[in-house]
């Protein structure tokens, strides 16, 4: 009944093959772009009957799908499976949804460049290694997909490699893709780890089976030592796919690569890794109370240090991957608190409306030609009328503003923290009023206000239809996206309306929620309106705020007056809260400092180099010895033989 979910990831693999083998032989840009987008539409349309499929029949057990046995070692053995479920068709569709609409703006925006088909082609390799790594039956057909869209991701990352980028201790675009893929290995070596603990503990690497026995043996593995390692080191590969403190530093400067590549791998897919991988292990993260605290402490400290930052970055990219990394924080927040339909309901409004804004970002530099300082920008929204709609649309959603997607999930995560900690929620909300501010200081910067660029030489310009249609299509999501889960209080009044998602995850997380069912407090539902309330005034206030500091160039005094109150704070922030200097001086400069002066010059050029060369002199020393012996007389060796002979002879008779 779902074996049609093999046809999933076969189609992006496809589709990299052909356009990689024989790509370059194809000259027209619009068969590569059909190619290319046809093999994510294919595998989004199968992932949509498989959901109807799923939802007829009330699916409650995973249905595992086998292709082969990938190899087996006495008793453990590991397939090429895929599991399908309410989690991973969810993933699923937001994967292949979003990046086919994603591959059709790179149609329009990539038109002209000389590696046109190689870029689609990698696009295709990081979908497929995606879908690998969320539909994956088990941890190592996963850890396989985690691996696969490191690699896709470097290769997107630096695909302008001999392009120069502005970043700390980075010239050129490849540093940056250096940068992501060395930082994420520091998280797969926990993520790694946690698979071998995972064996060892339960004897399999089936996501299904693990959860079977540590419920089973739940008051064993409750809050035990092991369920805590586990859980931690899975945790630590998390931090590294999906930005969060201390392995942050790798996403903003990922922005060195084509803005079609931010929208796909820096808001609907590669950093919600991370959330999906928490999300698929929820038992054994339910089971470990310290593990979930230090998760959702985490989540909310990188939403707000991510925040502050964006308040004062003039970059719209870095603006936007600020953003993002603050918004991950708020995913992983709900799940530290517990509320796993929360934080996924997030990361699929988030794809929507940070999609908008990457690929409005990506609009506005194609139009400015490639300029991306929002100071050298202003009075766009004339040139760009569907950029600037759309843009805007996307920062309603993000800022929380009702009715629009992000006031549905972002409310229900401040809501959820809040019956399960007040700390969390109070960074939350504090980021939350950062968000609201930055997003529309970016607005007002870039589309309104005077016009701060040269129009004599470079007059803006409104992109093709292939990407303005893309900017509309996730601009309806942004709008109508939050109504597939709306609180039960909003929904009771408009005639009994359906959390959808609530229901659709039950049976993924129903055993989780019953572990975790004494962790909160209730709250009244009159409280729970004044919570909405709440947020809502204060998004709104800083929209206003932001309205009155920088729709018009003339009001930017205040904005310059808090600058000179509070020059350290603003140069903190401005250098991202020193994290990159951190990694360099605590990290970076002591490996290199002690490799050049220890492991070279001591133990490779001393120790490992002396004693190579030491048996080198020794053996040429011994074989000097003996080659004296080898004089080539033949009387010499005659002699020797018979001494050698008397020897034996004396040695025998004795």
């Amino acid at each position: 009944m779902y074996d049609s979910i093999l046809l999933v990831p076969l189609m992006p693999l496809i589709g990299f093959l052909i356009l990689s083998l024989a790509g370059s032989k194809i000259k027209n840009e619009k068969i590569v772009g059909i190619i290319g987008s046809s093999a994510i539409l294919i595998s989004f349309l199968v992932i949509v009957n498989l959901i109807f499929t799923a939802s007829s029949n009330h699916l409650e057990e995973p249905a595992i799908v086998k292709l082969y046995t990938w190899f087996s070692a006495g008793d453990f053995s590991v397939d090429i499976s895929y599991q399908v479920d309410q989690l991973s068709l969810f993933f699923g569709a937001i994967i292949t949804g979003v990046g086919f609409l994603i591959h059709v703006y790179s149609i329009g925006y990539m038109h002209g460049d000389r590696r046109f088909h190689q870029f689609f082609s990698y696009l295709n390799l990081f979908v497929f290694m995606m879908l690998n790594l969320v539909l994956a039956s088990n941890f190592l057909l996963t850890f396989l997909g985690w691996e696969g869209v490191g690699l896709a991701s470097y290769l997107l990352i630096g695909f302008w490699y001999d392009q120069k980028f502005q970043g700390f201790r980075i010239t050129w675009t490849g540093d940056a893709a250096n940068k992501a893929f060395i930082m994420n290995r520091v998280g797969d070596f926990g993520m790694l780890v946690a698979i071998f603990l995972t064996f060892t503990t339960f004897g399999t690497l089936e996501y299904s089976s693990i959860s079977d026995l540590a419920l089973a043996s739940k008051d064993i593995y409750y809050d035990s030592n092991m369920t805590l390692a586990i859980t931690l080191l899975i945790f630590l590969g998390c931090t590294g796919k999906s930005a969060q403190i201390p392995l942050a530093g790798w996403l903003p400067d990922a922005m060195a690569g084509p803005t079609s590549v931010s929208a796909l791998i820096h808001a609907a897919t590669m950093v919600t890794a991370g959330v999906f991988l928490i999300a698929r292990n929820n038992v054994l993260f339910a089971l470990s109370p310290d593990s979930l605290m230090t998760v959702g402490v985490v989540g909310a400290v990188t939403a707000i240090l991510a925040a502050s930052v964006g308040l004062v970055q003039n970059d719209i990219k870095k603006v936007l991957a600020y953003s993002t990394v603050s918004q991950l924080g708020f995913m992983f927040a709900a799940l530290g608190v517990g509320q796993f339909t929360a934080g996924l309901f997030h990361t699929m409004t988030h794809a929507f409306f940070k999609a908008c804004l990457f690929l409005g970002a990506g609009s506005v530099i194609h139009g400015m030609h490639h300029e991306q300082d929002i100071k050298k920008m202003g009075g766009l929204r004339k040139y760009m009328p569907h950029t600037f709609k759309t843009f805007y649309i996307a920062t309603l959603a993000i800022a929380g503003i009702p009715f629009f997607s992000g006031f549905f999930s972002k409310d229900e995560i401040l809501f959820t923290t809040y019956k399960g900690n007040y700390f969390i929620y109070t960074l939350l909300v504090i980021a939350a009023v950062f968000t609201a501010f930055y997003m529309f200081r970016l607005v007002y910067l870039t589309f309104y206000g005077k016009e701060r660029f040269d129009a004599a030489n470079h007059t803006p310009h409104e992109s093709p239809g292939t990407m303005t249609g893309v900017l509309w299509a996730l601009a309806g999501l942004s709008i109508l996206g939050g109504f597939l889960n709306v609180p039960h209080i909003i929904g009771h009044y408009i005639g009994n309306f359906p959390s959808l998602l609530h229901d659709w995850f039950h049976p993924v997380f129903g055993s989780a929620q019953k572990i975790l069912a004494h962790g909160e407090h209730s709250v009244p539902e009159y409280q729970e309106w004044l919570l909405m309330m709440f947020a809502t005034i204060l998004a709104v206030g800083s929209w206003q705020l932001a309205r009155a500091w920088y729709r018009s160039d003339e009001n930017w005094t205040p904005a310059r007056n808090l600058v000179a109150k509070f020059p350290v704070l603003y140069k903190t922030l401005w250098e991202k809260w020193y994290l990159d200097q951190g990694y360099f001086k605590f990290v970076v400069d002591p490996v290199i400092k002690s490799s050049r002066s220890f492991f070279w010059k001591i133990l490779d050029v001393s120790i490992i180099d002396g004693l190579v060369n030491g048996l080198g002199t020794v053996t040429k020393g011994l074989s000097g010895v003996v080659r004296r012996f080898q004089t080539g007389v033949v009387q010499a060796y005659a002699g020797l033989m018979i001494f050698g002979i008397i020897i034996i002879l004396y040695i025998m008779v004795k």
